[in-house]
């Protein structure tokens, strides 16, 4: 299991990301799962990676960020 240093993460993120039924927390779980897949907080947001290629970006408040397709975006659209 990954884990993040979560102390500057947004806290509406934190919700979305963590709580059972936060809107992120599927796609979460998905990142905990893949081995290829890792995120790291900056700037109050977490940013996901495939093999070390940025693919998204979840902040808080405002909408979801894909940077590149990916299968991982996938869910978001799913919610």
């Amino acid at each position: 299991m990954m884990t993040i240093d979560t102390s500057n993460l947004c806290s509406h993120l934190w919700k979305k990301l963590f709580e059972e039924d936060g809107e992120y927390h599927r796609l979460w779980m998905t990142v905990q799962d893949d081995p290829e897949l890792t995120a790291v907080v900056r700037s109050r947001q977490l940013h996901i990676y495939r093999n070390d290629k940025k693919v998204l970006v979840l902040a808080g408040k405002s909408a979801p960020k894909i940077i590149r397709e990916d299968r991982i975006c996938e869910l978001l659209s799913e919610n």
